[in-house]
């Protein structure tokens, strides 16, 4: 496996750590108030697997990160993220990561959360930030767009996913129960998505 892989995490774990009170602020409108508290806890546990253990490739590092954010992130986001990191370890290449297989990747996190969540795009969901982002990265590597530049457009679209949560009535999750009133508020879920994207694009560039 790459050492990169680690580095590239604990820096998410650090982002998601940063935000916390950011997301929480976020959930505080339509949720339960506790997504930023969750999440940092759960990446606080990533990072001291990431310090503590030795991992024999990506996939197995992958599982790790899902079987620790599924006991510890509690609430609906620690079964969603821990599906997405579990799928992903499933197609993930453990030599270097190729365009193909990053996009791979995304196809199965989005199928696992689909499945997890009963969501679609358009629900005021995570998948509304991963699901842009991912059909850019393959709409760049069908117009035969280099890996760097692609990256850069897909979390341009990551962004753009995130911010049109804003205006949508949540169906899903204790957001619905808002039903009108979730109008106006950025979703947590699709926020917490798009710092993850985020930071491993930056990494990565």
């Amino acid at each position: 496996m790459t050492t990169e892989i680690m580095t590239i995490f604990d820096k998410v774990s650090d982002e998601v750590i940063t935000n916390k009170e950011y997301l929480t602020d976020l959930d505080s409108s339509i949720g339960d108030g506790d997504h930023g508290i969750n999440m940092a806890r759960g990446f606080s546990k990533v990072k001291e697997k990431i310090a503590e253990t030795t991992f024999e490739g990506n996939s197995q590092f992958l599982k790790t990160i899902a079987m620790t954010l599924i006991s510890t992130v509690g609430g609906a986001s620690g079964p969603l993220y821990g599906t997405a990191f579990l799928n992903a370890s499933k197609v993930v290449s453990d030599d270097n990561i190729s365009y193909d297989n990053l996009i791979q990747v995304g196809e199965s996190i989005i199928e696992g959360i689909k499945k997890r969540g009963k969501a679609e795009l358009g629900e005021k969901t995570m998948l509304d930030t991963i699901i842009p982002a991912v059909n850019s990265l393959k709409e760049s590597k069908s117009k035969g767009i280099n890996l760097k530049p692609a990256l850069k457009n897909c979390l341009k679209a990551a962004e753009e996913g995130m911010k049109a949560t804003i205006p949508i009535i949540a169906t899903k999750g204790r957001a619905s129960y808002l039903g009108e009133r979730s109008k106006g508020h950025q979703d947590p879920g699709a926020t917490s998505s798009y710092i993850v994207i985020k930071t491993i694009i930056d990494e990565i560039l």
